[in-house]
């Protein structure tokens, strides 16, 4: 199994590290305004209501970029991040830098083709360009030192607006992996209940049916011959047993049928009710798995469909192999005249047996038709030797 690519507290809750990185980020101001680390002291009160108000306006921007959207108003809060951002730059010295990075994040986050690329590299170039002319004028530093604090300056400030903007796009990516999840997720379960019933529909549909014809069998038999009747009871025990080991087969996603117990088991079945039943089942090559399945799920669901639609009294099914390919069909003819109560399989409704067979026929690459003329119904399946 994929590991996750972050730590499931994260993918639940992936705004707290968001926040927390515009607060790291912008405390920097009024803790380096306070202690006077480029120049004197500044005001403590200002320094907190400025990053206060830089705080809640970038992170309105950075959350509604992480949801892929813009906040209303935004022009206007971008203008006023901006300004706050840069205007006391110019009194405050680098102790506010770090506020122009939360302008430069929201530039790029909001703003979109020309204007943001001039109004980036306007942000980018006012503090290094302001840099430089406060160090000329002080002249306390040489040409290339006033190079190196002013590429320093641009480094920063494109990092922890890079880093800004990441963190918006890494919480929207985690929102959508999420979401995936939980698609993917509901569509898990519901494959697994189409699969479930599926699969209870094919195999209990023969051994109900089987379960019918024997009871039926047993009650006939019961006032002329004992020993017999006896003997279809024990034998609808048997198949009560099998239905029940196929049923926990089939929540375990266990369960598998061969081909030729499938053919084995029809014939005895539609003996049973009264078919006179012909096997023309020619020596086939090693067949893959996929193929082998779309053929006994078939036979199973053709032989359900004469019991439970039809009153058949031949029946006939075919295997038949030719270049690469094996063909079943399946011929009855118990089709019954349109004015009858019970349904033809040529108009069986869409979520009976023969749309699980059309799945397990496409899923083995192959085809299947029914048709029914002159009396007779056909079942057709088609699928090659070996499935890719």
């Amino acid at each position: 199994m994929t590991p996750p690519i972050a730590p499931r507290w994260v993918v639940r809750h992936p705004l707290w590290p968001l926040i927390a990185l515009h607060v790291l980020l912008a405390v920097q101001v009024p803790v380096y305004t306070t202690l006077g680390m480029d120049g004197p002291p500044g005001n403590p009160v200002v320094a907190t209501v400025a990053f206060v108000l830089t705080l809640c306006l970038s992170l309105r921007h950075s959350l509604a970029a992480s949801r892929g959207e813009h906040p209303a108003g935004w022009p206007w809060t971008l203008v006023a991040l901006v300004i706050l951002a840069n205007v006391p730059l110019w009194w405050f010295g680098s102790n506010w830098q770090a506020f122009t990075a939360f302008a430069l994040a929201s530039i790029v986050m909001l703003l979109r083709g020309r204007l943001m690329l001039f109004a980036a590299i306007a942000q980018l170039l006012h503090n290094p360009v302001k840099e430089v002319i406060a160090m000329l004028r002080d002249g306390t530093h040489t040409i290339p030192q006033v190079l190196l604090l002013a590429a320093y300056s641009l480094f920063i400030l494109i990092l922890y607006a890079g880093t800004l903007v990441g963190g918006a796009r890494l919480v929207r990516l985690l929102n959508e992996l999420e979401a995936a999840r939980t698609e993917l997720a509901a569509t898990a379960v519901g494959e697994e209940r189409i699969r479930v019933s599926r699969d209870l529909h094919d195999l209990l549909g023969q051994s109900l049916s089987a379960i019918s014809l024997k009871g039926d069998l047993a009650l006939r038999l019961l006032a002329k011959d004992t020993a017999a009747a006896r003997a279809e009871i024990d034998g609808l025990t048997g198949v009560a047993r099998d239905a029940l080991r196929d049923v926990r087969a089939i929540t375990r996603d266990e369960h598998s049928v061969s081909l030729r117990t499938e053919i084995d088991g029809a014939a005895a079945l539609l003996g049973a009710a009264g078919v006179d039943t012909r096997l023309d089942v020619a020596d086939l090559p090693p067949l893959s798995g996929p193929a082998q399945n779309a053929l006994a799920w078939a036979i199973r669901e053709g032989t359900t469909n004469l019991l439970r639609h039809s009153d058949a009294r031949t029946c006939t099914i075919t295997l038949t192999h030719h270049q690469g390919t094996v063909r079943l069909e399946i011929v009855n003819d118990g089709v019954q005249p349109p004015s009858a109560s019970r349904s033809d399989l040529t108009r069986t409704p869409p979520g009976t047996g023969l749309s699980g067979l059309a799945e397990r026929t496409r899923a083995a690459s192959g085809t299947w038709l029914t048709t029914a003329h002159d009396g007779l119904f056909l079942l057709s399946v088609e699928v090659p030797e070996e499935v890719a």
